[in-house]
């Protein structure tokens, strides 16, 4: 507890050091609106999709995000983003020359919850203000017809902490760019255990797509956002 008071107190007592012996209009930081704030978001979802590369990754998220900032260093952001991403499609059944096909396309969905903590508190500093973050969120993603594993992304709880830094425009206006790492975990159907029907291996070099009980992985992808935010009071 004594550590998460002191995060929250450090960014605020390091602009309040900064500003001292500076004239007001001389001083390079501002105070940063407090209240509202939308923001329109692109970026690039990268990753591998896994072990086997069939979970969504490498392509373009568009979205948005809205904030609310009453304090002068957490703030809290709720985004949805969604976009086409690539995966592969890995057929357990079928020969081994003729097992993985792709890149096809599948469209992704994002939704999630982040804490920020502004780095130099409720000020910006020479129009800039770094912050780190911690989310939580859920991704969907389409159905892929062609694949007929029984593979299914369906839906995955992610975590998502990140830095980033805001540079303000005006009072009211902000350029916005972000690096995120995005966990979650892929569950891969029982019949990457079983032996492909056109060429079955044998006891000591077997032909399945996983040998062994474990099916399942975590992932991590990066996730590379830049936008445009306009700050409001209510």
């Amino acid at each position: 507890m004594t550590v998460l008071i002191g995060l929250a107190l450090f960014p605020g007592t390091i602009a309040a050091l900064a500003q001292v012996g500076h004239p007001p209009g001389a001083s390079p930081f501002r105070d940063i609106r407090k209240g509202h704030t939308l923001t329109a978001l692109g970026g690039y979802f990268g990753g591998s999709g896994g072990r086997f590369n069939i979970g969504p990754h490498k392509g373009t998220l568009f979205g948005g995000r809205y904030d609310i900032r009453t304090g002068s260093t957490i703030q809290i952001g709720l985004g949805l983003s969604h976009g086409s991403l690539d995966r592969f499609i890995v057929d357990p059944f079928v020969r081994l020359a003729n097992r993985r096909s792709g890149p096809v396309r599948q469209s992704a969905s994002f939704a999630d919850i982040t804490l920020q903590l502004n780095v130099t508190g409720g000020k910006s500093w020479n129009r800039m203000a770094p912050f780190l973050s911690a989310g939580v969120g859920l991704a969907l993603a389409g159905d892929t017809p062609a694949d007929t594993s029984s593979y299914d992304f369906g839906r995955k709880f992610y975590l998502a902490p990140s830095a980033g830094l805001r540079f303000f425009i005006s009072d009211r206006l902000h350029l916005r760019t972000e690096a995120r790492a995005t966990f979650w975990k892929l569950n891969y159907p029982a019949t990457f255990q079983a032996e492909p029907v056109e060429e079955p291996g044998t006891v000591e070099e077997p032909n399945a797509v996983i040998e062994g009980n474990n099916l399942s992985q975590w992932t991590a992808s990066p996730w590379l956002q830049v936008g445009l935010g306009y700050s409001f009071s209510p």
